[in-house]
């Protein structure tokens, strides 16, 4: 017996030790960048912690097999049996990087009011202490003398937008045209491997979540410094958006659980303290072209969520699920079935593809207990020929009860879609004075080109006006909100000027309402397109259903346009042109003390008077914005933060 266990103790040491083989394959293929300990080296970083938090041996195999090719890490088609050894290697460097590396130290702190605390200390660099305590949560801590004070967000955005009227409009007045002037950065955090980043930062009790694809990051919101990752692989064999690295947009959190929504359309419920996974739903087959980009929004018990997919022949839906288990409550079909109501709408075969997808967060009026979400486009792009009729509820905003997910009213603002103008844009909801009376409004800046003033309680279209000067496709929209089109305005073999572009007079970027100075805030896209078509099928899983596309028109110099539009009138009161390439996907924020910041085309965060439009403060980067600002207070100093290419920025007034 005594001689089978020391066989046996021995056979499991053997297992644990490193072969020489795997040794050799990361001494010859990865040591030069990494280091021969994988704590980095001359040509690239520590990769330890990306090892660590990379859960199975086949997920670590596929970021070596797949390769970050925006952060300079080639790809390695290895032999499988090369691949196991050089896997099974890396991890012995991991792990015994976490026996040696020194463990969180643990502290017993007194407080300002003499109250203790204590835990282990995550993050400590002297006036700044983050304590993680023996209940999981965190305590961010300031030293004052000889003690220390909790610190934490007196206004937390803890969506998309901040809130859920989906207005990116705050009531904070610390930063003024007054003072705006004097705005610098208080710090700055590259995210690790993520690419351009596309997402809005989001806020929550002190702590500064920010999501890129498969992974979530948890700042201290007053200087930077990391709590926590929650990172898996990319999923090998998607198509679409969910190939690019960098391209989810938000997360979502109540209470003590943070939602966010993988790259193969599974949607996570992460612990918001320590970033431990609590459940995981799969709200659709990626098999079948599902993908998801960070369209959720957590209402009373419920996450309601859409996916993406809309250019590659899915079947779009917005789904609500249970905040507790993950369990599906309910599920709102965009595209209806052959025979459901609707169905009529879709004349031929491509209903069964029809695209339609909620890949936006939509917004939340709890009076009337009813969600309100964007759809995408009809599928496929630009060649409607198989799909005859308005392809309901496809470009469209819907009207959803929260409890059941029935269908309260719907309101199409691209029938029979063949340009890509989905619908899919901020919806923001507002009470005001319209025509001299109280009213429930909707707001939209279409990317269609027409401002639309929708009476939110029953889908009635109030008003519906020109946001842009190029824009030749409809002459205007009709009453019962159908557009007027002009002739010839539809994509051909041969190809066809038809304004606005493809990426719309506004896209999916925020906009903004201040009911100080009663103007909504949209940053528009001046540029047409040259429109062809082409035969898009049959639908193949795994890869596009596009029939056709737009391509930019000779000589045209394309422009960014801010503008401030009276709601009652349609009308742009000001106007603030921009320079740059028009390629900038940035939106507004406006503030109760009367500034509007914005995304700059010129490579700028950039911060106007809300009632005039003057310009009056920017800060310029070094590479193009994609993403929208947002702003909070924390420890009461107001910041404005902002994703720029793989960076958050996060601004301040200078003392």
């Amino acid at each position: 017996m005594l001689l089978i266990a020391v066989i046996a103790s021995a056979a499991a040491l053997a297992a644990q030790q490193p072969s020489a083989a795997g040794r050799q394959s990361y001494q010859t293929r990865c040591s030069v960048c990494h280091g021969p300990d994988a704590n980095g080296g001359e040509h690239g970083p520590s990769i330890l912690s990306k090892i660590q938090r990379t859960p199975g041996n086949n997920e670590l195999a596929t970021v070596v097999k797949v390769g970050i090719p925006l952060r300079g890490m080639p790809a390695f088609a290895l032999p499988n049996e090369e691949m196991e050894q050089l896997v099974a290697y890396m991890r012995t460097l991991a792990t015994g990087r976490r026996r040696r590396g020194p463990l969180p130290e643990r502290m017993k702190l007194t407080l300002t009011d003499a109250s203790v605390v204590e835990g282990l200390a995550i993050g400590n660099n002297g006036p700044a202490v983050q304590l993680r305590t023996d209940d999981q949560k965190l305590l961010l801590l300031r030293k004052e003398g000889n003690r220390y004070r909790r610190v934490t967000s007196q206004s937390d955005w803890p969506s998309l937008h901040g809130t859920f009227d989906g207005n990116r409009y705050t009531t904070m007045k610390q930063i003024t045209p007054l003072n705006v002037s004097k705005l610098a950065p208080k710090w700055v955090f590259p995210v690790p491997e993520s690419g351009r980043l596309q997402g809005t930062p989001q806020v929550v009790g002190g702590i500064l979540y920010m999501p890129h694809t498969n992974t979530v990051i948890a700042l201290d919101a007053g200087n930077g410094a990391r709590l926590w990752t929650y990172s898996r692989p990319i999923t090998p064999g998607l198509t679409g958006n969910a190939r690019s690295i960098g391209n989810n947009r938000s997360v979502t959190i109540s209470g003590d659980k943070l939602f966010f929504q993988t790259d193969h359309a599974h949607l996570v419920a992460l612990n918001r303290f320590t970033g431990q996974i609590l459940w995981e739903t799969e709200m659709a087959d990626y098999r079948k072209n599902y993908n998801t980009t960070g369209s959720l929004l957590a209402i009373e018990n419920l996450i309601v969520a859409g996916t993406a997919g809309g250019e590659e022949g899915v079947r779009g839906f917005v789904a609500a699920y249970d905040q507790q288990t993950g369990k599906e409550v309910w599920r709102f079909w965009t595209v209806p079935a052959p025979g459901e109501k609707g169905s009529e709408t879709w004349d031929g075969p491509d209903i069964e593809h029809g695209g339609g997808p909620g890949w936006l967060t939509g917004s939340y009026d709890p009076a009337l207990r009813t969600v309100y979400w964007t759809t995408g486009n009809a599928g496929p792009d630009f060649n409607g020929d198989n799909r005859k009729g308005d392809n309901l509820y496809t470009c469209s905003i819907v009207a959803l009860d929260l409890d059941t997910g029935k269908l309260k009213w719907h309101f199409q603002a691209t029938p029979h879609d063949e340009w890509d103008w989905d619908a899919v844009q901020p919806v923001v909801l507002v009470d005001t004075q319209w025509k001299g009376q109280p009213r429930k409004l909707l707001l939209q800046a279409s990317r269609n080109g027409f401002l639309y003033v929708l009476d939110r309680v029953n889908g009635t279209m109030l008003a519906a006006t020109p946001m842009v000067k190029k824009l030749t496709w409809a002459k205007g929209i009709a009453p019962d909100g159908r557009p007027i089109m002009n002739p010839d305005q539809v994509p051909t073999a041969e190809g066809r000027l038809i304004c606005p572009a493809v990426e719309g007079a506004a896209n999916f970027f925020s906009t903004s309402y201040s009911p100080q100075t009663k103007l909504f805030y949209v940053n528009t896209l001046e540029k047409c397109a040259i429109y062809t078509k082409r035969p898009a099928g049959p639908w193949t899983a795994g890869r596009a259903y596009v029939g056709g596309g737009g391509s930019r028109v000779p000589d045209e110099k394309p422009q960014k346009v801010l503008r401030a539009f009276d709601i009652q009138t349609g009308k742009a009161v000001w106007e603030l042109p921009q320079e740059g390439g028009a390629d900038s996907w940035s939106g507004t924020l406006s503030t109760a003390s009367g500034l509007v910041f914005f995304g700059d085309d010129g490579d700028a965060l950039a911060a106007a008077d809300a009632a005039t439009g003057k310009r009056l403060w920017s800060f310029p980067f070094t590479e193009t914005l994609h993403t929208s600002p947002m702003t909070y207070m924390f420890d009461n100093r107001q910041y404005v933060a902002i994703a720029v290419g793989s960076q958050i920025y996060a601004f301040a007034l200078m003392n």
